[in-house]
């Protein structure tokens, strides 16, 4: 494909499941060499293993991203072995559901740590090597949630709305060096993150959730993954500061 024969070094984070791992596959199909990067380090190495079986250099590591050490520590370890950053993707965060007045400050302290902090502690880590290289690409997951509101979910839905925030401030900030940073707010994805919720009854069952889905289904690991490509892509190159909506028309 035309624009795609420059390999990079792609990063995710969360990259051990779910989207994470659907949006390193289609990172790899792409070309580019792929650091799986999640809180499972089992998990991260087994995607790993994977995309090398299929001929894609690649590494996995075990890395909460609220530490700011081990994420600085893993980067450092990515670019001895696979190179410098290219390509970033904040996919890891953690959900909570609670009635407002529940939430304990210790949760809310968690939430941040991981979902927003998390995603600070990770751009900056690679940021540099794309402002070298006069190219980057940065796309976060956000959520659905931070445009349209959740309840039981003030917490969770507050960190989100700081990632978008965040993605449109960056985006004019590194626009000089090159680097587009977008993000994706999914809606209803079939994730083991999302299911854990509905099985354990603080969400309404999937028949009932696509009750009310516009298209009649929740979307796939792949669907994000799709737009996460493109994002990350040559093409995409004069789209930076977009909140690009993956949710099969739930929020317009």
């Amino acid at each position: 494909m035309g624009g795609q024969d420059v390999s990079r070094v792609a990063i995710v984070t969360g990259g051990g499941s779910g989207m994470g791992a659907a949006i390193c596959r289609h990172l790899a199909a792409q070309g580019h060499k792929v650091a799986v990067l999640d809180i499972n380090g089992d998990a991260a190495n087994e995607v790993a293993t994977e995309l090398q079986a299929d001929g894609a250099p690649a590494l996995g590591a075990g890395v909460d991203v609220s530490e700011r050490s081990a994420v600085f520590a893993a980067l450092e370890s990515v670019r001895r072995t696979l190179g410098p950053a290219g390509i970033m993707v904040t996919s890891a965060g953690i959900e909570g559901f609670e009635s407002f007045l529940d939430i304990a400050p210790e949760a809310w302290d968690r939430m941040m740590a991981v979902n927003l902090s998390g995603t600070f502690h990770c751009l900056q880590a690679v940021v540099p090597d794309m402002i070298e290289a006069r190219w980057g690409r940065i796309v976060t997951i956000s959520s659905s949630s931070a445009q349209s509101g959740t309840r039981r979910m003030a917490h969770y839905v507050a960190s989100k709305g700081g990632v978008i925030a965040l993605t449109k401030a960056l985006a004019l900030d590194l626009a000089p060096d090159g680097i587009t940073v977008n993000t994706i707010p999914p809606g209803v994805i079939d994730t083991p993150m999302m299911r854990r919720p509905i099985e354990s009854g603080q969400m309404a069952s999937m028949e009932q959730v696509l009750a009310r889905a516009p298209l009649g289904r929740a979307g796939t690991p792949d669907d994000i993954a799709s737009a996460c490509a493109f994002l990350c892509s040559e093409e995409a190159g004069y789209i930076t500061g977009q909140q690009i909506n993956v949710n099969g028309g739930w929020y317009l």
